[in-house]
């Protein structure tokens, strides 16, 4: 893997963990059972994209993060919040794709030797 590759995927590996990280705090501390069970599952999607090997759990996390960031912005779209609303689900979104398409060889299932 060439160096120039693995920084963009640290970086924007790093920016989607704490952007899924501070949310899913949020989620957690907020009353709603649902947003709770998102918050955790985001804080279990960070840790299995950060961690080492798992191919398989880190291509579900990588999964769950693009169908619940548009997820969150087609509900936005559905009740016509501003614009600005769109921002925060948006690069995180734009952070999931960039990771997944950067992560090293070791961290993708064609790879993954049992």
């Amino acid at each position: 893997m060439k160096k120039r590759h693995k920084i963009t995927y640290w970086f924007f590996t790093l920016w989607l963990s704490l952007g899924m990280v501070s949310t899913g705090i949020i989620q957690i501390i907020h009353p709603l059972h649902f947003l709770t069970i998102i918050g955790i599952w985001k804080l279990l999607g960070v840790t299995a994209v950060l961690l080492p090997k798992f191919p398989l759990v880190k291509e579900w996390a990588y999964a769950g993060f693009f169908f619940l960031m548009t997820g969150v912005i087609f509900s936005h779209l559905a009740i016509g919040d501003k614009s600005s609303t769109y921002f925060g689900p948006a690069l995180l979104l734009v952070l999931t794709i960039v990771s997944w398409y950067y992560r090293p060889a070791d961290r993708k299932i064609s790879n993954y030797k049992r």
